[in-house]
């Protein structure tokens, strides 16, 4: 399939005796937004993290762009092109906003600590390259006021944003949501929708955990469903829908 940007192979990962990820297979097609839905405890986080490397699968393979790369560290899976915020914002929150999208650019640099050191040319051009782009990601995101505000003095709103802008600095081809719209308000999520529309839009493949089901129809071209660590349907968002097994799920059995 070359138009696959992401595939997993028979995923799985357990905790002391507990499948919390069981034989999950599915692909991530160019330019899609791909959601992960299912109840607490389905194995989405844990699903996620394989991916980014951030745990290694005890059974099966991670592929991107036709490459495996199972058990790459987060750092590696980073630099080849995929990015992920988190539940909670996981910023440096003593740092101003501008230092920490500019923090995000450390994959795409090439000056390294010695060249920091000794103050060399390059290193300073390429900082005024990095502050230069941070600021127009910034902008393009509506936070260019907030450049020189110390994060932790922003809304959770904003804060959820300013990670986006750090996560988009990277230059990623292939973004990881987990739960984007945890703790935001109506509008906020409403915002939000059209945000990640709007990443799609610019060509980043989206890949995203989210328990609001009206964002998730609302957005999605595909839709992988997870229960006690399964995958147990996947399809278009109006196909998930009336899927038996996933109104079983969410509502219960008698309704499925």
């Amino acid at each position: 399939m070359s138009n696959v940007l992401l595939e997993t192979k028979g995923l799985a990962r357990s905790f002391g005796g507990v499948h919390a990820v069981r034989d999950v297979s599915f692909h991530v097609p160019t330019e899609s937004i791909k959601a992960v839905i299912g109840p607490n405890g389905a194995g989405k986080t844990t699903l996620f993290n394989l991916i980014a490397g951030t745990l290694a699968p005890h059974r099966g393979e991670v592929i991107y762009r036709g490459q495996a790369i199972t058990g790459h560290k987060p750092h590696a899976v980073a630099a080849l092109g995929i990015a992920r915020t988190f539940q909670t914002t996981k910023l440096f929150p003593h740092m101003t906003v501008l230092e920490n999208v500019m923090m995000g650019r450390h994959t795409r640099t090439r000056s390294g600590f010695l060249a920091g050191m000794l103050n060399l040319p390059g290193t300073w051009r390429e900082h005024r390259q990095t502050e230069a782009k941070a600021h127009n990601i910034l902008a393009d995101l509506g936070l260019a006021a907030y450049a020189g505000e110390t994060a932790c003095n922003l809304s959770f709103g904003r804060q959820r944003l300013v990670e986006f802008a750090r996560a988009l600095a990277t230059e990623p081809s292939l973004l990881l949501l987990d739960e984007p719209a945890a703790g935001l308000n109506i509008y906020e999520t409403q915002e939000l929708s059209q945000l990640i529309l709007r990443i799609r839009a610019t060509g980043i493949t989206c890949l995203v955990v989210e328990h609001d089901m009206s964002l998730v129809m609302n957005i999605s071209d595909e839709v992988v469903v997870l229960d006690q660590g399964q995958k147990i349907a996947e399809g278009p968002p109006a196909q998930i829908q009336r899927h038996p097994e996933v109104i079983r799920v969410y509502l219960g059995d008698e309704h499925g």
